[in-house]
């Protein structure tokens, strides 16, 4: 009988980390749960526990940990339970383990992701933002060490199978231009405000923010699709999953999220990745690559796509875009900085803090008063993102409702 694959979810509460143990119960002849963790959540740990049997399981802090043996108390689950970011860090690294899923959202996914990394892990890269924080390092590492890494993002794992294979390798050096590659097309569906009146885009509610028109997500993806920040880190992500520069990458915006991405060739050829807006495709193709495996989504109908449309992103619409491409081609001090401005001014949209459109006005205040310099050691990158987040909090402080 042939080895299961023993596997980590980093945030398998989250979106992301239940739609990878439907495909992995699905493949259980495949895979093997060795690891859960999660923030906050001990309810729904518990019930991810009880059914999927994991040897261990982590919790961001005590409390929640503690809460979780609660849940787990006089059940037959002999889960082994733990917490902090060590530990989460710890089980990554653990010899025993094939792959790690990161789907933490937000900067606390960087230091485990790192330890997989520096074990020589497959990591299935679902969390974008441990390559807009620490691209170059975060490269560096995966070449250093020979790790494996494989994106998730629906986006981005498009672009992936739509590459030819000498560039579907990140500790590669070699670059698009000289393997037949003009241009990835990036698309993204412009979210719930595509055809909003511009003017009223300062009233929008948490609510409207968060209900997304084709993906399930969790908040804080779902208001950065609605800003459309999350099509420019994903525009970050990019440049350092692909070796290339800013000029090689075009956003398009496609509202029906049928194509998940495009990649232009010199011949004039464009290959497209298409399929139901479903993350279990992503998540089955770089679990098993480069075999194929049952996901559990249904194949496009053609019969039934009435609608098939693009155009250019609209800046004045979706400054955060531009803002986070323009950071894209200042540097890692930049992209550090929008990324951590970001996550505190979307936070404090969530909680009423403040408005919609000023998110917008946080982040470019955040990074306009920036005074990072030379960032490129892991001190220098956590550095810059604590800097960032004070600065924000203080930005909003000052417009907070």
């Amino acid at each position: 009988m042939s080895h299961k694959q023993q596997l980590v979810i980093l945030g398998a509460t989250g979106s992301i980390g239940l739609s990878t143990l439907d495909v992995v119960a699905k493949n259980s002849d495949l895979f093997d749960v060795f690891a859960l963790t999660a923030g906050q959540n001990a309810k729904k740990m518990a019930e991810l526990c009880i059914k999927h049997s994991p040897l261990y399981a982590v919790m961001a802090t005590q409390s929640a940990a503690e809460e979780l043996s609660l849940h787990l108390k006089g059940t037959a689950c002999q889960t082994l339970i733990m917490h902090s970011q060590q530990a989460m860090s710890d089980l990554c690294a653990h010899p025993d383990v094939d792959i790690v899923m990161s789907a933490i959202v937000g900067a606390a996914g960087l230091l485990p992701t790192l330890s997989a990394v520096e074990a020589g892990k497959k990591v299935l890269l679902a969390n974008k933002e441990s390559l807009v924080m620490s691209g170059q390092l975060f490269i560096d590492k995966v070449k250093k060490h020979k790790a494996t890494l494989l994106p998730i993002d629906s986006e981005h794992n498009a672009i992936f199978q739509c590459l030819p294979h000498s560039l579907q390798n990140a500790q590669s050096d070699k670059n698009l231009q000289d393997n037949g590659v003009s241009k990835i097309l990036l698309t993204g569906s412009g979210g719930p405000f595509l055809t909003r009146d511009i003017s009223t885009l300062k009233d929008v509610t948490v609510s409207e923010a968060v209900a997304h028109p084709n993906w399930s997500m969790g908040q804080k993806i779902s208001v950065d699709s609605a800003t459309m920040m999350n099509k420019g880190l994903e525009f970050i992500e990019a440049k350092w999953l692909f070796n290339c520069n800013s000029d090689d990458i075009d956003v398009v915006i496609h509202p029906q999220s049928i194509i998940h991405s495009m990649v232009q060739y010199h011949d004039g050829s464009i290959l497209a990745q298409m399929g139901n807006p479903d993350m279990r495709t992503p998540i089955a193709h770089a679990l098993a690559f480069p075999k194929r495996i049952d996901a559990g989504v249904k194949s496009l109908n053609f019969s039934d796509i009435c609608d098939f449309s693009f155009t250019k992103p609209d800046f004045t619409r979706y400054p955060n875009l531009q803002l986070a491409i323009d950071a894209c081609s200042a540097g890692q001090g930049a992209t550090t900085t929008v990324n951590a401005a970001n996550e505190i001014a979307v936070a404090a949209f969530l909680k009423g803090k403040i408005g919609f459109t000023d998110i917008y006005k946080i982040n470019a205040q955040t990074l306009e008063s920036a005074q990072y310099t030379n960032v490129q050691s892991l001190d220098e990158i956590l550095q810059c993102d604590e800097l960032a987040r004070l600065s924000a909090t203080q930005f909003i402080n000052k417009v907070a409702h």
